[in-house]
């Protein structure tokens, strides 16, 4: 029973952060400006695509914060 609540806990704790690391990871870069609240319209997956967008508005692109804040995990070579 503990387990099944742990499970559920970390679940729901998951699902109310809204982006995930994996949804953070596609969309790379967020457009940004007067017209967007908070963080921006973070669907871009490259520069080119925010900038296009960006274009003749008053807006620009910016990396991700969220992207930013992902860990990443290294391996060590490993030695005999």
């Amino acid at each position: 029973m503990r387990s099944f609540l742990l499970a559920l806990a970390t679940s729901a704790t998951v699902l109310a952060t809204g982006v995930t690391p994996v949804a953070a990871s596609e969309y790379r870069y967020c457009l940004q400006g007067e017209e967007f609240a908070g963080t921006g319209d973070c669907s871009f997956t490259n520069y080119q695509q925010c900038q296009a967008t960006a274009s003749g508005r008053m807006a620009y692109c910016a990396a991700n914060p969220d992207f930013a804040t992902i860990p990443t995990i290294r391996v060590r070579p490993h030695h005999r």
